[in-house]
């Protein structure tokens, strides 16, 4: 039934003079593909934090923590499937395992822009969140395979970083469009509908750029044109592997990818504990109109842009190819953004959108940093599981717990227990980081 999702089989390989050309627009095409795919995924993630305000006001039935489970079920589905549907991914094309998600995900989200009946059910909001998320979670594996497969090791730092600000660009153009949608139709649903729209437009558009792997394209691996090895490289890296291989030989007895995925979750929570409730904290606590609460979060995730492609510069030169100092680093200039953030309860909305701004330049480093170091772990035919490893405490342990658990946490103790325990978690973050300290990307090595 869906024999289409098959990894594309190798091809001849084409002449020697043209193997060069052809491997240079490949890659940037493949590249622009789970660029723009992966910024679309995010246009129909976190539509339910944005409209959470709107629900509150129809249904004041409901409390901020009742609605956050909501955002807790998709939280844990999507930690789920990244780590399930990674294993699929190592085993599927791309081109089109990419394209079904990101379809599915957009129809999802256009039933919750249309269809009203939902909102009178938790038990509905809970189940398609849940859903939702699932399908969302389709989305990094294939970029992750993708990546490990046109691009060597040596390469790897800068093309991650690059390609992690995708998910800042999207994050922060869904606000934008769920606004824009709001003003175009007069309805808070348009949230929902309309940046679901821009995303299955998007879903077509990968169709025509993304590739498997270079073999199916008739171009040698990407190890032997760039002449770039990892450690104890053969010919059995290009082996699909079993899912027996993937999970037992290379990932559950990995015990640096252990911690990774601890501070994974810690990390996780501040990063959704932050950006999650910035409309309803905005807007509840400071009553700041959605306008505002919509430009702090856009503020928020650009800022991750430029901090994001430092952290992996500074990852790759200034740490040689050490992960773990660059997120301890960053992790602690995010504390002190936090600990302004919190401490402006009743001051001016310059002085929070100065605070978001800090925290989403730093936040994202150490995101991006974790899933590039959960790449070098592992041989880049289990690369989609050694990610969605990380990410599945990312969000089981991380992002689902700032759903549910950050609004008990303000209903029971107030916007200050909240910044609390995000506080925390950014010094958890950095205590499971350094259990890392004396791994060193493989790029390194050299």
């Amino acid at each position: 039934m869906f024999s289409f999702l098959r990894p594309a089989p190798a091809t001849a390989e084409l002449p020697p003079e043209r193997i060069d050309p052809e491997y240079r627009r490949l890659r940037w095409q493949v590249f622009a593909g789970i660029f723009i795919g992966y910024a679309a995924f995010y246009l129909v993630r976190k539509n339910f934090a944005l409209a959470i305000p709107d629900i509150l006001k129809e249904h004041p039935e409901y409390t901020k923590a009742a609605l956050g489970s909501a955002m807790t079920g998709l939280s844990v589905a999507y930690g789920v499937s990244k780590f399930i549907m990674g294993s699929v991914s190592d085993r599927s094309n791309p081109r089109w395992f990419m394209t079904l998600g990101l379809l599915l995900t957009a129809g999802v989200t256009f039933a919750f822009g249309t269809i009203p009946a939902i909102y009178g059910s938790l038990t509905a909001m809970i189940l398609l969140q849940t859903l939702n998320g699932w399908v969302n979670g389709m989305g990094w594996p294939p970029c992750g395979k993708t990546m490990v497969h046109w691009w060597s090791p040596k390469e790897r730092g800068v093309i991650v970083s690059l390609w992690n600000v995708s998910h800042n660009i999207g994050g922060g153009l869904v606000a934008k469009l769920a606004l824009l949608g709001v003003v175009l139709f007069g309805d808070w649903g348009a949230k929902f509908h309309f940046p679901a729209l821009v995303a299955a437009l998007v879903a077509i558009l990968i169709v025509f750029l993304l590739r498997d792997t270079p073999q199916s394209c008739g171009l040698p691996p990407v190890e032997r044109y760039r002449n770039d090895y990892p450690p104890a490289y053969s010919a059995e890296h290009e082996r699909t592997l079993t899912f027996r291989e993937i999970f037992l030989g290379h990932v559950l007895n990995n015990r640096y990818l252990w911690a990774i995925a601890v501070a994974n979750a810690f990390v996780y929570f501040v990063r959704y504990g932050v950006v999650d409730w910035i409309p309803t904290y905005l807007q509840t606590a400071k009553q700041f109109s959605f306008q505002q609460s919509s430009l702090a979060w856009a503020a928020f995730e650009f800022a991750g842009i430029p901090g994001t492609i430092l952290c992996g510069w500074v990852s790759d030169r200034v740490f040689r190819g050490r992960r773990a100092p660059a997120t301890i680093l960053f992790m602690a200039l995010t504390l002190l953004g936090l600990v302004v953030y919190g401490l402006n309860r009743h001051g001016p909305l310059w002085i929070d959108m100065a605070a978001l701004i800090a925290i989403g330049f730093f936040v994202y480093g150490p995101i991006m940093i974790i899933g590039l170091h959960a790449l070098d772990l592992v041989p880049k035919k289990a690369a989609g599981t050694a990610a969605g490893f990380t990410g599945f405490f990312g969000y089981v342990f991380g992002s689902a717990i700032a759903g549910a658990g950050v609004g008990w946490i303000a209903d029971h103790w107030g916007w200050g227990g909240v910044f609390g325990t995000m506080i925390v978690c950014c010094v958890l973050t950095m205590a499971f980081s350094a259990l890392t300290l004396r791994h060193r990307s493989a790029s390194s090595a050299a």
